[in-house]
């Protein structure tokens, strides 16, 4: 019955989202029938292996929009990247500061809670490092979820979209021995990650080898557009999933400020996009650059947008590769110079 319901709620949600003529509905209609079977105490998920899977697809995805050229461009315009990926982090480090100070959560779980990264990565890291994983998961998939919203709501306000646009082709001819190649990436690159337990990995592997692979020629990244839709259904329907009850009640008190604190991350993130602009990026590029969502998300809607989609993921990866890095560092330094401690 719960599936029955999360399934027919996702295709009235996507069948109003197109009608509204909004990017990505066929992410964030999901993500909303999740969050309501969720929230209801619902009890079915997503297996692990088939998240993986859709998180490998989309990676394939963003590799084929990343040519050899991304490169060069990133290093001729490294100023650009490095204040964009600096200043988000910077922005998200100071809001988490300001959560432990007011002991609006405990310790490094506000700095965890508040990273923009892969939201998955965060919850595992930070259990890992000793933060609360149901307050992180809790302000991390709820600021996956606003940051869809609010990004969707911008691309669909920035982008005019013809009234008579061509309906999708669903099913076109595939290349059916490039398209076995891409599966065989998509499902190596999942596995690896899985049996290996890196964080983001199944999104990861693949955007990597697939670019790499793509670049110097040795493979054609095949991915029909109904591949890609199932994918981002199964996306929407993970993150939506995470709220549950348990996990709304335990951060009631909380709710009022961590949304605040949320907003804020978003308006600030809007503001350094505005800086991008001035430096030459155009506004929606800029905006979803600089978006503090998950990377598969902003690539979702990234891509059902007139944007540079190399320069969004190139930007949003980057970011997510060094919060990884120095995210465990910055997160102890900053909880113990707000003096708060985690919870036991």
């Amino acid at each position: 019955m719960q599936w029955t319901i999360l399934v027919a709620l996702s295709a009235a949600l996507v069948i109003l989202l197109e009608v509204l003529q909004l990017p990505a509905a066929l992410l964030i209609g999901p993500m909303g029938a999740g969050v309501f079977v969720g929230v209801r105490a619902g009890k079915i998920r997503m297996p692990a292996g088939v998240f993986s899977m859709a998180q490998a697809v989309i990676g394939c995805m963003v590799a084929r929009s990343l040519p050899a050229s991304i490169f060069g461009e990133m290093l001729r315009a490294w100023p650009v990247f490095l204040a964009g990926v600096v200043s988000v982090i910077g922005a998200a480090a100071l809001l988490g500061w300001s959560l432990a100070r007011w002991r609006v959560l405990p310790g490094s779980t506000a700095v965890w809670g508040s990273w923009p990264g892969a939201a998955s990565a965060m919850v595992v890291m930070a259990d890992g490092f000793g933060a609360d994983m149901r307050l992180v998961a809790f302000m991390q998939y709820l600021r996956v979820a606003c940051v869809a919203a609010v990004a969707s709501m911008v691309a669909r306000i920035w982008v005019a979209v013809p009234i008579h646009a061509a309906a999708p082709i669903w099913f076109p001819p595939i290349a059916w021995v490039p398209f076995g190649e891409t599966v065989a990436l998509a499902a190596l690159g999942a596995a690896t990650a899985i049996r290996f337990r890196m964080p983001a990995g199944p999104f990861l592997l693949p955007l990597v080898a697939g670019a790499v692979l793509q670049n110097l020629g040795w493979l054609s990244i095949e991915l029909p557009p109904l591949l890609l839709a199932v994918s981002s259904t199964i996306v929407g329907w993970t993150v939506g999933l995470r709220f549950t009850r348990p996990i709304l009640v335990h951060a009631a008190r909380s709710f009022p400020r961590v949304i605040a604190a949320i907003l804020v991350l978003i308006a600030l993130c809007g503001l350094l996009a505005a800086v991008l602009v001035l430096a030459g990026v155009d506004p929606l590029t800029a905006y979803l650059a600089t978006s503090p969502g998950g990377a598969d998300t902003v690539a979702i809607i990234a891509s059902s947008s007139h944007v540079d989609l190399p320069f969004v993921m190139t930007m949003q990866t980057t970011r997510f590769m060094a919060v990884l890095l120095a995210g465990p560092a910055l997160a102890r330094f900053i909880a113990r110079h707000a003096g708060a401690e985690d919870a036991p």
